[in-house]
């Protein structure tokens, strides 16, 4: 072994504690941030769901009504029934 990779090595060995606090410290980091990103991921969904199912507006809203004048069908009907006999 040269003596440089000596050196290194044992630079290394004098700070291994503080190189696995850092690596410890980094790695809490990732893992909150991941938890976070899943936190507003699933309250994203949960909100989502929510708004899907339970609208806002729940006032009482009076729905359109139609009418439909058939006398034309009743009349043409009768007489497809007139012809029969």
């Amino acid at each position: 072994m040269s003596q440089a990779k000596v050196d290194r090595y044992k630079e290394e060995k004098r700070n291994r504690a503080q190189i696995i606090k850092k690596q410890k410290r980094e790695w809490m980091a990732v893992k909150a941030g991941m938890s976070l990103v899943a936190l507003v991921m699933v309250a994203w969904v949960g909100f989502s769901v929510y708004s899907a199912l339970n609208p806002e507006d729940t006032t009482v809203t009076e729905k359109p009504t139609y009418t439909v004048d058939t006398t034309a069908i009743d009349d043409f009907m009768e007489t497809l029934d007139l012809e029969e006999e």
